[in-house]
């Protein structure tokens, strides 16, 4: 196996396919450009699948689980063992993106990259075993290299999954209490900012407990600012969580393999950040679910000049809100191959 398949061609956009649907919009019987962004959604879906009428089945979910070790300077509002509990709910079909799973008749997968506490492995999860949970990242690197490029492979995995059961659209969701802490540390060392511009309160935090959150990713950002600023892989490694860097890797994958890619909040966003500067050719393969409450999404999101398709002031993660954009795909999507052109309709068109 390439020990830097991250670096492989990403599978190019069909612009073929892209005018011939770009064509079509022009003659459907409507004003040019009444349909606002869902036009130019389903031309971007056109390029993406490589059709002029694309369309939107078998979306896969993959749900990626893991602890932090910097859980221990008082980041979360939530204990640490609600991540491996929140294993049990996935599976078990009580969490948001279960249900959500089930109604859009989504494929969801559940992956255990490495959680604390005892206990056998959960049956439909699929279990790395990487650790206990990240270092904590004050004090030393997040991950080893080894850790970290079995969490990236791990992604790619759950990615060739999808490719081969032909899903139509890839969404990365994630579990893991302290990761909006790991994501904000990765994403200020990704675009050289201070903690302030991405620190939030993630699952619940007060002012107080936020400028605490703040003060600590200062501190690591400033024990690893020398190395990681200069090497995306490193920043990962260094500031990022098993389940981030499996994210990367799946996106990665994803644009390697031709595979669209629905991002989701923040830590998604910032995992997505994280693969294109590992490799810019993911970038075209990335549409934005939505924009969530969290302050540094924003951020990171013009970074990568990404235009989320909802905004609804959701901060869950899981792979929720980009669940929640999939009906709009399909929309956008049934719009584009349904409606009948002037020709079709006999009716007038506008003079040319």
């Amino acid at each position: 196996m390439n020990e830097q398949w991250w670096l492989a061609p990403c599978q190019p956009i069909d612009h073929v396919a892209r005018q011939k649907a770009e064509q079509r919009q022009a003659r459907l019987t409507k004003p040019t450009g009444a349909l606002g962004r869902l036009e130019q959604l389903a031309i971007d879906l056109a390029a993406l699948q490589g059709r002029e009428c694309p369309h939107l089945e078998q979306p896969w979910i993959a749900v990626f689980a893991g602890d932090h070790g910097v859980v221990e300077e008082g980041v979360s509002a939530y204990p640490q063992a609600v991540t491996r509990q929140m294993l049990h709910n996935f599976v078990a079909g009580g969490a948001a993106i279960s249900v959500l799973a089930h109604q859009l008749q989504a494929r969801l997968e559940v992956i255990d990259l490495g959680t604390a506490g005892d206990g056998e492995p959960l049956g439909g999860v699929h279990s790395y075993g990487l650790g206990p949970g990240t270092a904590n990242f004050t004090r030393g690197p997040a991950m080893t290299d080894e850790q970290c490029r079995a969490a990236l492979a791990a992604g790619r995995a759950s990615a060739e999954r999808a490719h081969q059961a032909r899903a139509g659209v890839y969404i990365g969701g994630e579990m893991g209490i302290g990761n909006t802490t790991a994501a904000a540390a990765l994403g200020c060392a990704l675009l050289d900012l201070p903690a302030l511009a991405l620190t939030g309160a993630g699952t619940g935090l007060n002012a107080a407990a936020v400028a605490h959150k703040q003060r600590v990713i200062d501190s690591a950002l400033l024990l690893h600012q020398q190395v990681a600023s200069q090497d995306p892989l490193e920043a990962l490694r260094r500031l990022g969580g098993f389940e981030i860097a499996a994210l990367s890797g799946a996106f990665v994958s994803c644009a390697l393999h031709g595979l669209p890619v629905l991002v989701d909040g923040f830590i998604a966003t910032v995992a997505a950040l994280c693969a294109v500067q590992l490799n810019p050719g993911v970038r075209p393969w990335l549409l934005f679910g939505h924009r969530s409450a969290e302050p540094g999404h924003t951020y990171v999101l013009q970074a990568l000049k990404g235009e989320p398709l909802l905004d609804l002031g959701l901060r869950l993660g899981e792979g929720s809100g980009a669940a929640l954009a999939v009906p709009l795909l399909r929309l956008a999507c049934s719009l584009h191959g349904g409606m009948a052109t002037f020709a079709e309709a006999h009716v007038s068109d506008r003079p040319t």
